[in-house]
């Protein structure tokens, strides 16, 4: 019921959320003709103009989310910062005297912006505010990194792999949601090794998966399937296509990676990058047998102009629904366990490309660390991802159910 209530409040009355990809801003300084502003994951690109009467000089950040801590020196006398639209970040910086950016540039890690400053007469300022906006884009591209791996598996891929469909723990009422949830790597694929005691990832992620099953179903209002439900492996493709194959309204993959620094913790949530999703569009549309069912519509009669158009549509509002369950799962997961900055990242990674299936993959903590792999073996901490995760499924779908 709350969850109903707060989703008509949503609809009723528009709100900035915080953007879907990018950092929250940490630190701006000025000082010594330097203006540093730090962020605490990649943003999309910058764009700085002068303003005068009274002279300052503004900074939209796409990409970011506004912070608070400031330190205004030398002809910097006031920074000011706020959400300017619901991906964008405005940082104001109040002249004590005229002065132009001469230079600008992001860290090789795209965390931190460096602006130039220098004193200018009010002729040559009043020039720069006529030139209107400079971009300065971030050298680093906008995803996540890919897994590092310390060790190969090498296997033949078995065509009869996932023809048989799981096992719907739950209510008999097909009117009733369905979650699909993958636990990560089986059978001869351990997944990551830990060092703080050998734990493989695919009994870490098994173990969390089945109670999350356990604590949905208690409340009897949804339906659960596993991907696997023993020790089994499970080629990348089936693990999606087994969801759509049962029609499933939300697809889960639970991960717990490892890092090279053993100080990585916490949680993440990915889901597919537009990039990603778009060349996925491209592909389906481009298959010659086009008798595939996407959300509910046949397209072997469509020509391929139309295919390619409905496919995108659905792929990007399943993308839309997607982005809204991880924000949500992050802050359900806040309180029950530890969530990295930066913690709804995008990816191709391919369990993700279901075009008519909201999905997410969630990384649980770091195997390579040694509180996150105490917290994720144990059934404390499994038990509560297991809440996070049932706490957020039901909220989502209650909103889901209200926006109907």
């Amino acid at each position: 019921m709350r969850g109903m209530i707060s989703a008509m409040l949503f609809a009723a009355f528009p709100i900035y959320a915080s953007p879907a990809m990018g950092g929250t801003v940490q630190k701006i300084s000025a000082h010594d003709g330097t203006v540093i502003v730090q962020f605490d994951g990649v943003v999309d690109r910058a764009d700085v103009f002068t303003l005068a009467a009274p002279d300052r000089i503004a900074i939209d950040v796409s990409g970011a989310t506004a912070g608070q801590s400031a330190f205004a020196g030398g002809s910097v006398q006031n920074i000011r910062q706020r959400q300017f639209s619901a991906d964008t970040a405005r940082i104001v910086l109040d002249l004590a005297e005229p002065a132009v950016v001469t230079n600008g540039n992001f860290s090789a890690d795209g965390k931190s912006l460096r602006l130039s400053l220098r004193p200018v007469p009010l002729a040559e300022f009043s020039g720069t505010v006529a030139r209107g906006k400079t971009q300065i884009i971030p050298p680093v591209a906008f995803r996540a990194d890919p897994p590092k791996r310390r060790y190969e598996v090498t296997a033949p891929i078995r065509v009869n792999v996932g023809k048989g469909l799981p096992l719907v723990s739950g209510p008999a009422d097909d009117s009733l949601p369905l979650v699909v949830i993958d636990a990560g790597h089986g059978g001869h694929d351990p997944g990551a090794i830990s060092p703080h005691g050998g734990q493989l990832e695919k009994d870490v992620t098994l173990a969390i998966a089945k109670s999350v099953r356990d604590e949905m179903l208690k409340s009897g209002r949804v339906r659960v399937a596993l991907t696997r439900d023993t020790d089994k492996f499970i080629v990348l493709q089936d693990r999606f296509q087994l969801a759509r194959k049962l029609r499933a309204d939300l697809f889960i993959s639970i991960h717990a990676d490892s890092a090279e620094s053993p100080e990585a913790t916490g949680g993440t949530v990915y889901t597919l990058s537009e990039v990603a999703s778009d060349r996925e569009a491209q592909r389906l549309a481009a298959r010659e047998n086009k008798a595939n069912i996407i959300n509910g519509v046949n397209l072997g009669g469509a020509d391929a102009n139309v295919s390619s158009i409905l496919i995108d549509l659905t792929q990007r509002e399943t993308m839309n629904v997607s982005a809204d369950f991880a924000k949500l799962l992050l802050r359900e997961a806040m309180p029950n366990m530890r969530i990295r900055g930066n913690s709804h990242r995008f990816a191709s990674f391919i369990v993700l490309k279901a075009p008519d299936t909201p999905s997410v993959l969630f990384e649980t903590g770091y195997l390579s660390n040694e509180a996150d792999v105490t917290f994720s073996a144990s059934q404390s901490g499994q038990g509560k991802v297991a809440r996070a995760l049932a706490n957020a499924i039901q909220v989502h779908f209650a909103r889901r159910i209200a926006v109907r």
